[in-house]
């Protein structure tokens, strides 16, 4: 524990006070620096709330699956659907907000986001207990990823900007800790709540087309109103944030608007200039996650190597999705926390980074060696799907990822942090878009 303290410690230098001010007549001028551990918490939970929605939609699909059973072409293709649908909305937001930087109020984002997802989570609670086709629950279900995909831009941008005023690289690292925890809990709380319904009933018969055994609607509701509550519980966190006020007092001038609602002080940096200077950092997040798109479909359609009358609750399609999904990003969490390691760091290594993440490329091929779609595996172990394909694609995406966005904040003046934050929230984004597009053509061969 001690070494682990001596990790996370770091001076708390005193900034000196402004315009000859006292100590006690204001809450801005005099300010700790360096970490602070429920700031560092207050971030994780903000990482968490990110892509919790992203990551509900993923661990929910043997539930989707199970409501678009009557539509074959909605049940092939709803999961690439939602994938483009919440990429390209997130894309399209995020490449507005990034140029919005003059006026930008970022805490104001990042709690209008937090509000949608609020009622996306609440309308999907609804939804489970309401009984419609295949083809209008497939619209309603769009228009909830539209919706929560224009919240997660809008977090995005305003998290990595507003984290990026704190000067304190480590609460960068724990926004993408949590992220990955984000991806890890619904896939748990999926897994426990299928085998929770499962336990009580009769193994399912297989009288019908190829799909997932039934998965009740209550264990959807009770996951969806977790979401809710994620939402809930990070709005009030972030608002304990906000009255702590440690920003630095220009940053804090700049994202307080004046009596005409614009913000003073911030000058719009050209995205062409940051893009020069974050080349292989930009480029390496790009193409990190574009390749890591190919993974949410893939599971989907990899099913256990035993034959279906000798699965085990877990290794059936409901469970075992979540299962590989959990594997996939407990890979993605330890990756990140790798990043926290100084000796494990490539921040300074960019070009490095750059490469190694055109190298995950190998781990497309590596899926087709599964038991994709129940055609047969090459390499007949679940083992090798769930440890070897999935937890080590995770880890090199939580990995790569990770070092991309912390390190950013080195390679730019202290002005531009805020903007090159934003930056490369866009430049994870498109690596999104670009990936989920790309998947619809590399799952289909």
């Amino acid at each position: 524990m001690d070494r682990l303290r001596k990790l996370w410690r770091t001076e708390q230098p005193y900034e000196p006070l402004e315009n000859g001010e006292t100590e006690g007549e204001t809450n801005f001028v005099r300010r700790k620096a360096g970490f602070q551990y429920i700031e560092y918490g207050i971030f994780l939970l903000l990482g968490v709330s990110m892509l919790w929605a992203w990551n509900m939609f993923l661990a929910a699909g043997p539930y989707f699956q199970r409501r678009f059973k009557g539509n074959p072409w909605i049940h092939e293709n709803f999961q690439a659907a939602e994938i483009s649908v919440s990429t390209i909305t997130n894309l399209g937001s995020m490449l507005i907000l990034t140029r919005m930087q003059a006026n930008a109020s970022y805490s104001k984002r990042i709690i209008i986001s937090l509000v949608i997802n609020m009622a996306v989570f609440a309308l999907l609670s609804a939804s489970t207990a309401i009984k419609t086709s295949a083809g209008v629950y497939f619209g309603f279900l769009m228009v909830m990823m539209f919706l929560t995909s224009l919240a997660t831009g809008a977090a995005q941008n305003g998290i990595f900007a507003f984290v990026s005023g704190f000067a304190e690289p480590k609460y960068t690292q724990g926004i993408m800790t949590g992220q990955a925890i984000a991806g890890v809990l619904p896939c748990i709380a999926q897994i426990v709540s299928v085998l929770s319904v499962q336990g009580d009933q009769k193994k399912p018969k297989h009288d019908g087309p190829p799909g997932p055994p039934p998965v009740h609607w209550t264990a959807a509701l009770a996951y969806f109103c977790t979401a809710t509550a994620i939402s809930v519980i990070t709005l009030f966190a972030f608002s304990i944030l906000l009255a702590r006020n440690r920003q630095p007092k220009k940053l804090q001038d700049n994202n307080t608007p004046d009596d005409t609602g614009a913000g003073e002080g911030r000058k719009s940096i050209p995205l062409l200039y940051l893009f020069r200077k974050l080349f292989w950092l930009a480029g390496g997040v790009f193409v990190t996650f574009a390749i890591t798109m190919v993974f949410p479909v893939f599971t989907q359609r990899i099913v256990s190597v035993r034959p279906p009358e000798e699965q085990p609750p877990i290794l059936q399609p409901p469970s075992f999705i979540p299962l590989a999904l959990l594997f996939w990003n407990i890979g993605d969490l330890i990756g990140r926390l790798l990043t926290a390691v100084p000796s494990l760091s490539l921040v300074l290594c960019p070009r490095v980074v750059f490469g190694l993440a055109i190298s995950r490329v190998i781990f497309v091929g590596l899926y087709h060696l599964c038991n994709l779609r129940g055609q047969g595996a090459i390499v007949k172990s679940d083992f090798f799907y769930l440890v070897v394909v999935q937890l080590f694609f995770g880890m090199s995406n939580g990995y790569l990822g990770s070092t991309c966005m912390i390190g950013a904040g080195e390679w730019v003046d202290e002005e531009e942090r805020e903007a090159a934050g934003g930056f490369m929230g866009l430049c994870l984004v498109a690596g999104l878009t670009v990936g989920s597009l790309l998947s619809f053509f590399i799952t289909g061969t």
